[in-house]
């Protein structure tokens, strides 16, 4: 393995999102995790004392730390998906604070489409709500492979062991519906700071660990897909200099597998094989490279490839096929339009598609597939059948959440209208 290869390795970042309904605490969880790990600026600090005194709560309203827009911070909740970064010594992170009204759901697609782990919080007092059940399905639609439920605000329910033991008794029943391959259940307050960092001295019958020990040592490495080998193709770098006169490299994000220098790759839609000559990581040359690294990548043979090609393994091809099915979590206020035409951004591919069929939509609440209103409105989660224009090359998103994946945008306004996963 080379340096460069094992100094990613090394940087070990996990992505997380929080959701649940309104209230139950998300953004409160996330200051409290900047906050008790250190994780904050002086002038942040002051900030949100500033923000805190005008409120006239008496203490610090950790939630600010996150609730960046002014109307966020003038109604008390959170609207737009607000990202934080931070280090601990043993693990980089980045969060994504999504919104719990139902109106924001799409924000809560967007913010949770990249996470290794979803955060559920569940305020004790009131147990599971409809948006819990929501985002717990959206999480295992999205193949989030870690979950972790807090049941929150356990100090306003006095601590109670019995309360916490019910609530993970109908967690454990509906999630056993979803298929999510990894649950955590954590008794905390984010609001007192019981079980977050610190291990609470209020609930001794609690012999899990806190929440930031399992961020920092829950095992992601196994995650990603490391066996289908899938480089979409997102720039064709042509220096022409006088140094560079020749070079043709093929930029872009490894969406899956292990690229090695000598190896034999097929180029989609082409068909034509040839062996890699190189592999730049950065500025440096490297013998490897893997998911989720971005590289550049030349090959001995001139091959006619362009932007929305891809480069896979001549053994374990991708899907290709124009009749795609897809869940998708519709984002616009206008709904969506059966024999309606929209583009289709597959990775780096851009073509055009028709919606031929919607199949049926998801009831949330109750899991069940409804055959009878098959409307399609904002926020809405339903199974509908594409046809490309042309060709697309994919995965099963169960497989590969990269190339399992695509975005529908109006032609008319350019927006992005929903989002769906290829099953």
């Amino acid at each position: 393995m080379t340096n460069t290869t094992k100094g990613y390795l090394d940087m070990d970042l996990l992505r997380f999102t929080t959701a649940g309904s309104v209230d139950d605490g998300k953004s409160t969880l996330i200051g409290r995790l900047l906050y008790d790990s250190r994780a904050i600026f002086d002038d942040q600090m002051e900030a949100v004392e500033q923000a805190s005194a005008k409120r006239g709560s008496g203490e610090i309203d950790l939630s600010l730390l996150t609730d960046g827009l002014r109307a966020e911070r003038e109604q008390g909740i959170t609207i737009d998906v607000a990202y934080r970064y931070f280090a601990t010594p043993r693990r980089k992170f980045i969060i994504a604070d999504t919104p719990g009204h139902i109106q924001y759901t799409r924000n809560m697609v967007t913010g949770a489409s990249t996470a290794n782990l979803a955060i559920i919080l569940v305020d004790a007092r009131k147990g599971i709500q409809e948006q819990t059940n929501r985002h717990a399905f959206i999480a295992s639609l999205l193949g989030i492979p870690h979950v972790v439920f807090c049941i929150n605000k356990m100090d306003l329910v006095n601590y109670d062991e019995a309360t916490f033991q019910r609530i993970q008794k109908e967690l454990e029943d509906f999630s056993s519906k979803l298929e999510v391959r990894d649950l955590n259940f954590i008794p905390i307050s984010a609001l007192k700071g019981d079980n977050v960092v610190k291990r609470s001295t209020n609930m001794e019958w609690y012999q899990g660990t806190t929440l930031m020990y399992l961020l920092e040592n829950i095992h992601i490495a196994g995650d990603l897909n490391h066996i289908d080998r899938r480089f979409p193709v997102q720039h064709v770098i042509r220096p022409m200099t006088t140094e560079w006169h020749d070079f043709r490299g093929f930029a872009g994000q490894i969406a899956a597998g292990i690229f090695r220098t000598g190896e034999t790759v097929q180029v989609m839609p082409s068909g034509f094989q040839s062996t890699i000559k190189s592999i730049h990581v950065g500025d440096q040359a490297v013998e490897e490279a893997f998911a989720p690294q971005s590289v550049v990548m030349t090959l001995s043979d001139e091959i006619d490839i362009s932007r929305g090609d891809m480069i896979t393994g001549p053994n374990n091809l991708p899907k290709a096929s124009q009749d795609v099915e897809v869940m998708l979590c519709w984002f616009n206020e206008k709904p969506l339009v059966p024999g309606g035409k929209y583009a289709v951004r597959h990775n780096s591919h851009d073509a055009r598609c028709m919606v031929k069929e919607v199949n049926y939509k998801m009831d949330i609440n109750t899991l069940r597939k409804n055959t009878e209103d098959r409307s399609i409105g904002m926020n809405d989660i339903g199974r509908v059948l594409l046809r490309t224009t042309e060709p697309l090359y994919f995965d099963l998103y169960s497989r590969n959440r990269n190339t399992g994946s695509l975005i529908l945008i109006d032609e008319g306004t350019n927006e992005t209208v929903a989002a769906g996963m290829i099953v």
